[in-house]
């Protein structure tokens, strides 16, 4: 199956960052979340991509095209650009294949997935997530379940951290406090969805069309949308704090989202 990640948004409430590159492109350690996300499918066996790209899109494309000499060191002849020593101390290059697919600067989420369609060829299914957020998943199980139940769609169902802290108390006396609970009751759409190639049906080219609601309500209406429900770690790098909580997960080496050796 291929794997579409969209990469055009403008990441907003993550300014600090994304007024200089894209959100995509945010350090999480020493290489950008996306890379992370990428990692988390490979692990799995899940190694070609299709990135629908938009703002500073090129970015994105500039790095990976350089992704070589930005992941590891190397000698270069300066009088011979052909003429350069890659010294693989860090990383080596993964085998994947990547397509790069410009979806526009101000394009929904449905917008940009219609576009892609093409790339997809004749798979009958494949998996989707966004740009911003990683998880403790086990893919193999998130497909199988996918295949088993033979819906048009299948949504990752999570429940998100709180950003605020949990005070139990008995009358005035406080006898518990929780700097980072997790909402108890409810799930919210946590991405890493299976499609089957059905979705197009759903989807417009046009500009404001936005996976999450036309599409994926009528869907719902079908009957057609599983939820896969995740209970392990899940987090969306959707403000600077998150990004900050990412990175000191990963510098302690307790990233659960570290699924690969």
């Amino acid at each position: 199956m291929k794997v579409v990640i969209l990469c055009g948004g403008q990441g907003t409430r993550l300014r600090e960052e994304t007024e200089y590159r894209p959100k995509p492109l945010v350090p999480v350690g020493e290489m950008p979340i996306l890379w992370h996300i990428m990692k988390i499918y490979s692990h799995f066996g899940f190694k070609d991509f299709i990135l629908c790209l938009g703002y500073k899109g090129e970015m994105i494309k500039d790095y990976f095209l350089k992704f070589e000499e930005l992941a590891n060191d190397f000698t270069l002849n300066l009088r011979s650009n052909s003429e350069r020593v890659y010294h693989h101390r860090k990383e080596q290059l993964e085998d994947w294949r990547i397509t790069f697919v410009n979806t526009g600067q101000k394009n929904q989420t449905g917008s940009r997935v219609a576009q892609i369609k093409e790339f997809i060829g004749e798979d009958d299914n494949f998996l989707l997530t966004y740009g911003d957020g990683v998880a403790q998943i086990d893919l193999d199980k998130l497909v199988a379940f996918h295949l088993k139940h033979g819906k048009i769609a299948t949504m990752t169902g999570v429940r998100p951290p709180s950003r605020f802290g949990e005070i139990v108390a008995e009358g005035n006396r406080i006898i518990s406090f929780n700097e980072k609970p997790s909402v108890a009751q409810g799930y919210i759409n946590g991405g890493f969805f299976v499609f089957k190639r059905q979705i197009f049906d759903f989807l417009s080219l046009d500009e404001d069309c936005a996976l999450e609601r036309k599409p994926l309500e009528a869907i719902v209406k079908k009957g057609e949308l599983m939820m896969h429900p995740l209970d392990t770690y899940w987090h969306c790098m959707d403000t600077y704090r998150d990004n900050l909580l990412l990175n000191d997960l990963w510098e302690s080496g307790k990233a659960p989202w570290k699924v690969w050796g």
